[in-house]
């Protein structure tokens, strides 16, 4: 089996896995000009549901995929990772409260490991007709506004989001590679126990430990607790 967070006390990023890392992103304000959101049709009803990340077997062969980046137009495939000894797949979003919960910590957390060799890239499967504001435009501006160490991509057919198995936001995945074999998944689970409202702190612990371990050589252990967040919102016309 395989679980995540409103903006808490980064200090405990200084813990299992944050040696001394400081809370840089304290204070941070939101600039209005990324609060604009297209107008929706007045008909449209959205609905957010909670869920929990499904189980993916463990030994999950990575799929390929080629999906282009908002922010600087590049088109990235798996192939790009493969001189890597781990990649970490994040499905993510603008919109969704669990993922703004964290977007801090994700910054802290792949900032640190990206410097120790881990790959890292996000993708927002969103459809544009229910949500907007997770758009490619949206996508670019979010990218700079919290300067995203990682490349994140847009889904426009949500076929990359089916090919890995991924149903909410966020969502974690975590591959390693021996050598020439394919990337195969090790961990899909939480990033942590701190969730919007229970004011657990944020720490990023469950993750960063199977990070640790894959760039260790070690195994990660197969009791995962699964993510929680947002659904994955689907175009209207697949249910």
């Amino acid at each position: 089996m395989n679980t995540v967070g409103a903006l808490p006390c980064f200090s405990t990023l200084s813990s299992p896995i944050f040696p001394r890392i400081k809370p840089s992103f304290l204070g941070f304000q939101i600039p209005k000009s990324i609060v604009r959101l297209p107008r929706k049709s007045p008909s449209l009803v959205i609905r957010s549901a909670r869920t929990e990340s499904k189980s993916v077997s463990l030994g999950f062969r990575a799929p390929d995929f080629a999906l282009s980046e908002p922010l600087t137009g590049k088109t990235w495939t798996l192939q790009d990772f493969e001189a890597y000894p781990a990649l970490l797949v994040m499905f993510i979003c603008n919109h969704c409260p669990f993922v703004i919960h964290l977007k801090k910590g994700i910054v802290q957390l792949t900032n640190f490991y990206m410097k120790k060799g881990l790959a890292v890239v996000a993708i927002s499967s969103n459809s544009v007709v229910t949500h907007p504001q997770d758009g490619p435009e949206f996508m670019a501006e979010e990218a700079k506004l919290y300067g995203y160490p990682f490349p994140y991509l847009y889904d426009e057919s949500q076929d990359v989001a089916r090919d890995f198995g991924a149903v909410c936001t966020p969502e974690f995945l975590l591959f390693k590679k021996d050598g020439r074999r394919p990337f195969e998944l090790v961990y899909h689970g939480q990033f942590d126990d701190s969730r919007p409202s229970n004011n657990v702190p944020v720490t990023g612990r469950d993750l960063s430990m199977a990070i640790d371990s894959v760039l260790s050589g070690q195994r990660v252990p197969s009791v995962q607790k699964p993510s929680v967040g947002c659904s994955i919102k689907w175009h209207p016309e697949i249910k």
